[in-house]
């Protein structure tokens, strides 16, 4: 599966954005889906996950409360709905797809990537 994500920016703090990422293909419903995220001279770290039906999400102790992960399976697409954006949530955000097990944290576990989408949030 081929991903693309979209959707960054540049958005004052508590503003808000929602990030897309498209798949190609006909399986993506057989896909846990996630989101990570790398900020300059960090690791890349998980922000949240969904399962292939949606109907379970994870999210990192960082966002939950603000960021909301989401799928339409009839567009292939899944999305990332931030809010009440802080000055450290600014890196580059990352949609991944994972064909086996259940929903992960690990980067290592998910076996294809888009490209990412920058977010800068500024103060």
């Amino acid at each position: 599966v081929q991903l693309q994500a979209s959707g960054g920016g540049l958005v004052q703090v508590g503003g808000s954005l929602r990030l897309s990422c498209a798949a190609s293909g006909r399986t993506f419903s057989s896909y846990v889906m996630g989101w990570f995220r790398q900020a300059p001279g960090k690791e890349r770290e998980f922000v949240a996950a969904i399962s292939r039906s949606g109907g379970s999400t994870y999210y990192a102790d960082s966002v939950k409360g603000r960021f909301t992960i989401s799928r339409d399976n009839a567009m292939n697409t899944t999305y990332l709905q931030m809010n009440s954006l802080k000055p450290e949530d600014t890196a580059v955000y990352y949609c991944a797809a994972r064909r086996l097990g259940a929903p992960a944290w690990r980067a290592r576990e998910y076996d294809f990537w888009g490209q990412g989408t920058q977010v800068t949030v500024s103060s």
